[in-house]
């Protein structure tokens, strides 16, 4: 008989085994599934949060890059700007010290040609001073004496040494 007990189906048993395994499923369900569920639940929000500020780290990081960019452009033309303007800023003092050099050499060309008209002039005066001078020295010699043939010859030589000389 030993058998029949083995297979045999005990009511009671059955009851009772079905109400401790709802039991150790509801203890299970609540010293162990909660806990962790809850704790799962607390790490998904950590790693949604996580990445959360990955994500608003990597929006900064691409807005910080852009404005970088932006200001590097920025900075780029803005040399560019400075480079072309102090080109621009060269090239005319440049024109304008060729064209006050240019208009000095010429008040220097004017000032040496009105100096050596000048002087030409002066010159003039000096050699119609002098002739004058003989002239009238010439005229006082003709007079005190009179004048043959052989002395006028001679006056006149005497003139055109004297005028050799002075030139």
């Amino acid at each position: 008989m030993p058998v029949q007990e083995l297979v045999s189906f005990a009511p009671w048993t059955f009851i009772f085994q079905i109400c401790n395994l709802l039991i150790q499923m509801y203890l299970i369900k609540r010293f162990l599934f909660k806990p962790i569920n809850a704790m799962l639940e607390k790490r998904q929000a950590m790693a949604d949060a996580e990445i959360q500020d990955a994500i608003k780290a990597k929006d900064e990081a691409q807005a910080m890059k852009t404005e970088y960019e932006q200001n590097m452009k920025e900075a780029r033309d803005k040399a560019n700007e400075i480079m072309t303007t102090a080109q621009r800023t060269a090239t005319a003092q440049s024109e304008e010290m060729i064209k006050e050099a240019a208009q000095q050499a010429a008040a220097i060309k004017a000032k040496a040609e009105s100096d050596i008209i000048q002087e030409r002039r002066k010159a003039v005066n000096e050699i119609k001073d002098e002739i004058g001078s003989m002239a009238m020295e010439i005229a006082g010699k003709v007079i005190e004496r009179e004048i043959n043939e052989a002395d006028h010859t001679k006056l006149i030589d005497d003139f055109i040494a004297n005028v050799g000389e002075v030139s």
